[in-house]
Parts: structure tokens; C-alpha cells; sequence
């Protein structure tokens, strides 16, 4: 469960360097130290994990002020740039860091391999052969962050055990840490960009050796700063020669700065091998090509530059910003990006997840600032989703015919993407077209799915630029990716609104009221996929002064699920009407549901009460305990001897336990959503329930039951769906 936020930590900044173990303003910049101490004090855990596993790089990740969202307080042995991307995340996301704080377990990743099988996203963004290592900072029941070690990769062979203890006891010493802080009113939150731990400066013995080499020669630390350049690379690179020395190697030589370029130096930062590409000098056509060599090392990276022919293959948008992919070695760069799309696709369910995850993946990886979605229904286009456009403009464009003359009707009608390179090229295009800008680009990309129309996607530029064929390529295979995930999502909406009115269909619209007994009843949907499970409650009259008190839980979620809850309470309801007793209404109940044989299983708990005396008659299936509140406020967990859940053993017996209510005294009934939470035990989630349900006032039982249900309604992390039903017996007139 995420831990609540607490007030930011900022890093204060001062001026220049004290001493090496002060802690750098920036990753890229030459600014001073932080003096702040929780930043002294993460930056020593980076350190020491780092040295403990034997790796070159790592990083801690911290709660920041917005619910859910971690960031980066400090990294060691990375350009920061390089690996901004990476800087904020999300708790729910499907990287490793995410669910070493949402499981609250070490996540540890030997190879490749295994980091592609669990987390292929993390893998499509960074294909590159090294390790990973991630433990939880943890204090007590409060989750503070991830601290996470790069080191080379072992393919085959596990983290040894040595390994994993040392960096849980720096992740400990740090929870202990962060703690103390917290207690003199520095809460371990952070804000802003991460600061970094510099690399100590290294002697190069071999300087007169190198300078001997016709090749140019740069020796860059860890951060990428320049700490050596060699005459020749002086003399090659002339007046950009000068002043070299302590300067990040991007902001230095800027040519080689641009984003073609990144890929390659993300490489020899995380593996081994060395990268070599060619890259122009300048941005100017008539700008010298060279030949780059990267040559990486556990304590920094090798650059060679050295003069060549200019590639066969020149496109571009290799020297202008903005034209295009980049060079052909950026074509595998490229191709990640719809990796990257398609495996985040496979998790969104829903619409409106679809077009989250496209603002997510897609806008950054091309630079752009504006997305719309428009679906198809009843040959009309509707605005589905829109982000970065002035409030109110793409309004009048909401359910336009398919036969008006609009670019992003036509791009869906011929089944053409259409690209335009600046706003006066689509102005041109059809005269008399409202704008939201006089500058800027824009691509209107068709939303295809296995031949059947399904939208349209308009993706909007601040700045004019060109589209190189590789990118109208890559664009146009998203379309097609975003379209069949918008298909399924669409099938998806409308099974879950069927499961929705089916399941508000077969719940109570109200329970029965009475003079010497209160109840009261709440359901709450699961979040994660917004599916509709089988959590159900009943309370029934079943005689003169005799009460029945159902809640039940059918295995799985969707229409199937909801149509067998509604024929389950139907059963208890007609065998509890029958004058059985609770141990043969539960029995019947299982053999039904054996008989249908719908392929699942159920939990239930019954409990038969004479709202008079307050004897209580309870039997379970494998449902959760339920809880008495005594009217002195004592709060237990009810041991009940229980069966097996329902619709798995035909012969299965049900044994009956004899309760007590005193008036005041109040029983909740609850199935597991209200209790087991991702990353929790479930033992602690029903403490947590026992703790809340004891410190409830005497207050009416709609407040109580609103304040226990708020208590996971609030997250937005629900797996299952939760109902609850408490009942209350009367207080005797004083």
C-alpha cells in the first residue's frame, strides 16, 4: 500500500565544490554541493551499495509529494541526462524499482534474460546486457523509497546471497537513517531533479603514451565529464579543444549531443562493448564527418574521434533537430519504441488506460506536445481523449460526419497518415481550417485495426519539423498498435458496463429495516483493470424475530462472475425462506453451485441471529473471519471453524459456531478486498480492520461503515473488489 506523502525535501544550492564527497547541484551541471543532510546521507548509501555488490552504478528512488510517484534523490555512475526518461515513477508501472516498493521484497536481476521476462519494458527502453539489483527502504510500516545497484550481469548464474544481505543492510542502515532525519523534521520526501554523487578524480599515468596516438583520444568519468584530452584530439577538434577539461562531454562538443547519438552512449554506460558510429561535426551539411568510438570501462568511458568519409546512408535528420529517427544505427533505437508501446498497451484495459498510455510512451519519444484521440461510432467521429491543446478548441470538432473535409476525418477514411511540416503546410492544405497555432507541426495517423476504422489520432509538434521516412514508418506501425488496443478496450467497456448493471441488479437497492437490529451494507469495485467481481451481501428476513446475515465471494471477475453471484444469493435466499438451518443452507448452496458447474468457486459466511436474545448461529466457506465490536469498544477477530469454499467438494461439511451480541455490540462481515491489498499480508489487513473498526465512536453505523470502506476506496490500487456488511443490535434504552 503506498505511503502517504509527506512535505517535500528540497535540496538546497550553494556555491562551489568543498571538498570531493560533496554532492553535485545536478547530474549535468558543474554547481555546488547540497548541503541538505538528508541528501549527504543518501548519497553515502548510493556509495556504499555500490561498492558492497561490486557494481558501477546506482541510485536511490524516493516518495515525492504526489501520491503513487517516486523519483530519483540521487544517482551515481550515469549521465543524468542520458537516462531522464528514468528519473520519475510510478509506483504501478511495471519496472522493477516499482515493484521493489510496491511488495516491499528485493527484485534482483542477474542477466538480460530474466530482466526481460519479468519486466520487458524496462528491457525495450534499455537493451543493453547488465544487472540490476533493487531492495526497499523500509522503516517499520512506512515504505520510503528503492535503492538499486547496476553491476555487470552474470547470465546463468543467480545473485549470490553475500550480495543481497549486503545491500538489504545498507537499504536498513538507511531506512534507520532517513528515520532519525525524519524525527528532527526532515521527511524523506523528494522533490526536483536528483543531485549526484561525483566520481573521484583519477591520474592518468599513461598521458605522454596516448599523446603519441595519431587518434584523438577523450577519457570521460562516469557522469560523462571530460578528464583527459589528448594533443591530437586538441589539435583535431581546434578551437571546440579549448577548455575541455571537467565539462560534460554533450555540453562541450554539443554536435554530439543530439538525440540521435543517445542510444549509443546509454550503451557503453550500462554494457560492455565498445560502440563505434559515425557522427557529423556541426549542424550544417557542408559540418566534417568523424568517426566516435566509445570504449566502456568500470570507471569511466574511452572516446576516440577520428576523421572519415561520410556514411553511405545520411539522412537529415542526423545533423537537423527534429527531421527525423537519426542515423541508421538509431534504427534499433527506433524499433524499441514500439516494443516499448505494445507491451505497455497489453496492460491498459480500458479507453481511456489505452489513451493514457499514448500520452505516456508516445509524446516523449517523438518530442511531441499535443495528442487527440477521436473513435468511430455511428460513422461519426467523437473526442475519446486530448491532451495539449487550448481548453475548448478541439470541442467543435466532436461528433463530425465522415463525409466533412477535415484532415483528421480523411486520414481514417482513406486509410492514409498524412503529415504536415508546419502549420502553413496544413493551412494550405484546407483553407479556412480553424488553428490553435500559427507554429508548430502536425500528424494526423489513422486508427486501422485488422482492416475495420476505429479512429482517428492527431499528434501536434510546438515547432516545425520535418518527418523522415523512418518515422512516418515507425508512426504509422503505432497506429495500427494503438488502434486494436482501443478495439479490445471498446469490447472490453461494453462487457463491463453489462457486469456493472447486472451486478447493481442482483445487489440490494435497500435492506430491511428494524426497530432492534441496524444494518448496513457497501460495495466498492476493484480499480486495477476496472473489473467487476462477485462480492455480494444479503440480509433476510428468514422468520418471527430471526435475522439472516450473508456476504459471499465468487472467484473471478466480469459477467461470469457477476451472473453466478446473482444465482448464488438467490439459493441462500430460497433454502434460508425454506426454514433450514444455517449448516443446511450452506451445504445446499455448495452442491448447487457443484451442479451448475460454472467453472468457479465461492467464499461465504452465514450467520442466522435472533434479533431478540442477540444468539448468533455462524458457519463459514473459506471466507475471511468476521469482527465483534463489543460495546465497550473491545474489538476481536471471530474464530470460526470453517469448510472448504463452495463448488469444490459435493460431500464437504460446514461446521456451526454459537455467537453472543450484546446490545451495542457490532458485527462486521467483509470479503477480502477490504483486507488484502497488494504488497500487504493479510493478517496485517485484518488488523488494520479490527484497529478501525475499535477506535470507531458510537456513531451511526453508516459513519463507521463509510470510514472502514474509505480506508482502501481511497487507493488507487484495487485489485479486488470489497463488500461489507455490518449489523448492530439496538442499545437498551438507558
Amino acid at each position: 500500500m503506498t505511503a502517504p506523502p509527506a512535505p517535500g525535501v528540497r535540496v538546497r544550492r550553494a556555491g562551489p565544490r568543498a571538498h570531493p564527497g560533496c554532492v553535485t547541484a545536478r547530474p549535468d551541471s558543474g554547481g555546488g554541493p547540497a548541503p541538505d543532510p538528508t541528501a549527504q546521507v543518501l548519497v553515502r548509501a548510493v556509495v556504499d551499495a555500490v561498492e558492497a555488490v561490486g557494481g558501477y552504478a546506482g541510485g536511490v528512488y524516493l516518495r515525492s509529494g504526489t501520491q503513487g510517484l517516486l523519483r530519483i534523490a540521487v544517482i551515481a555512475g550515469l549521465p543524468g541526462r542520458l537516462f531522464r526518461p528514468w528519473w520519475r515513477l510510478h509506483v504501478n508501472r511495471p519496472y522493477p524499482a516499482g515493484e521493489a516498493y510496491r511488495s516491499g521484497q528485493s527484485v534482483l536481476l542477474p542477466d538480460a534474460e530474466t530482466s526481460m521476462r519479468r519486466f520487458p519494458q524496462l528491457v525495450a527502453g534499455l537493451p543493453f546486457p547488465f544487472a540490476s539489483l533493487y531492495e526497499p527502504v523500509i522503516a517499520g510500516p512506512e515504505r520510503l523509497g528503492v535503492l538499486f545497484v547496476l553491476r555487470d550481469a552474470t547470465p546463468g548464474v543467480a545473485i549470490p546471497a553475500h550480495d543481497r544481505e549486503a545491500l538489504r543492510a545498507t537499504a536498513e542502515r538507511l531506512a534507520g537513517e532517513l528515520s532519525a532525519l525524519a524525527a528532527d523534521g526532515a521527511p524523506p520526501v523528494w522533490e526536483g531533479d536528483p543531485v549526484y554523487a561525483p566520481s573521484p578524480p583519477r591520474d592518468n599515468d599513461a598521458r605522454e603514451a596516448v599523446d603519441r596516438l595519431a587518434q584523438a583520444v577523450l577519457s570521460l568519468d562516469r557522469q560523462g565529464r571530460i578528464r583527459y584530452v589528448s594533443a591530437p584530439a586538441r589539435e583535431l577538434l581546434g578551437p571546440d579543444g579549448e577548455g575541455l577539461h571537467g565539462r560534460l562531454v554533450w555540453e562541450a562538443l554539443p554536435w554530439l549531443g543530439h538525440p540521435a547519438y543517445e542510444d549509443h552512449f546509454r550503451a557503453v554506460f550500462l554494457g560492455h562493448a565498445p560502440v563505434l558510429f559515425p557522427a557529423r561535426r556541426g549542424r550544417l551539411p557542408s559540418g566534417e564527418w568523424l568517426s566516435i568510438g566509445l570504449y566502456p570501462g568500470r570507471d569511466g568511458v574511452t572516446l576516440t574521434i577520428a576523421s572519415t568519409d561520410p556514411p553511405a546512408y545520411a539522412p537529415s535528420s542526423m545533423v537537423r533537430p527534429g527531421a527525423g529517427l537519426g542515423s541508421p544505427t538509431d534504427r534499433a533505437s527506433a524499433m524499441y519504441r514500439p516494443v516499448a508501446l505494445a507491451i505497455a498497451l497489453t496492460e491498459a484495459v480500458t479507453a481511456r488506460q489505452v489513451s493514457a498510455v499514448v500520452t505516456e510512451e508516445l509524446l516523449p519519444a517523438f518530442g511531441g506536445r499535443q495528442l487527440a484521440i477521436y473513435l468511430l461510432n455511428e460513422r461519426h467521429l467523437y473526442l475519446a481523449w486530448e491532451t495539449g491543446f487550448p481548453q475548448g478548441f478541439l470541442d467543435r470538432f466532436d461528433g463530425v460526419a465522415l463525409d466533412v473535409r477535415l484532415p483528421g476525418v480523411e486520414t481514417l477514411t482513406t486509410g492514409r497518415p498524412m503529415f504536415f511540416e508546419s502549420m502553413q503546410h496544413l493551412a494550405a492544405a484546407y483553407p479556412g481550417i480553424p488553428l490553435d497555432s500559427h507554429i508548430g507541426a502536425r500528424a494526423f495517423l489513422p486508427l486501422i485495426a485488422s482492416g475495420r476504422p476505429v479512429g482517428s489520432c492527431i499528434l501536434g509538434f510546438d515547432s516545425p519539423r520535418g518527418f523522415s521516412p523512418e518515422e512516418r514508418t515507425v508512426l504509422t506501425a503505432l497506429a495500427g498498435l494503438i488502434a486494436q488496443a482501443l478495439e479490445r478496450a471498446q469490447r472490453y467497456d461494453s462487457e463491463a458496463a453489462l457486469a456493472r448493471g447486472l451486478q447493481a441488479a442482483l445487489l440490494p437497492n435497500r435492506l430491511p429495516v428494524f426497530e432492534d437490529v441496524v444494518t448496513v451494507g457497501r460495495y466498492l469495485p476493484g480499480t486495477v483493470g476496472m473489473d467487476v467481481g462477485g462480492d455480494w451481501y444479503d440480509v433476510i428476513e428468514t422468520g418471527p424475530g430471526m435475522l439472516a446475515l450473508v456476504i459471499g465471494d465468487v472467484q473471478g471477475h466480469g459477467v461470469a462472475a457477476a451472473a453466478t453471484m446473482g444465482q448464488l444469493r438467490s439459493a441462500v435466499r430460497a433454502f434460508a425462506l425454506s426454514g433450514n438451518t444455517p449448516e443446511q443452507i450452506v451445504r445446499g448452496t455448495n452442491r448447487l453451485l457443484i451442479d451448475l458447474d460454472p467453472g468457479q468457486f465461492a467464499s461465504c459466511c452465514y450467520v442466522s441471529l435472533d434479533r431478540e436474545s442477540g444468539r448468533a448461529c455462524a458457519v463459514r466457506a473459506g471466507h475471511p473471519q468476521p469482527l465483534l465490536r463489543h460495546p465497550d469498544g473491545r474489538t476481536r477477530v471471530l474464530d470460526l471453524p470453517g469448510g472448504v469454499v463452495l463448488g469444490v467438494d459435493a460431500d464437504a461439511a460446514y461446521p456451526v459456531t454459537e455467537l453472543m451480541l450484546e446490545p451495542g455490540a457490532v458485527l462486521a462481515l467483509y470479503t477480502d478486498g477490504l483486507v488484502e491489498l497488494p504488497g500487504t499480508d493479510i493478517d496485517d489487513g485484518v488488523e488494520r480492520l479490527r484497529a478501525s473498526l475499535a477506535a470507531a465512536a458510537p456513531v451511526p453505523l453508516t459513519e463507521t461503515a463509510d470510514r472502514l470502506i474509505s480506508e482502501v476506496g481511497d487507493s488507487a490500487n484495487r485489485p479486488d473488489d470489497t463488500a461489507l456488511l455490518l449489523a448492530a443490535r439496538v442499545p437498551d434504552p438507558p
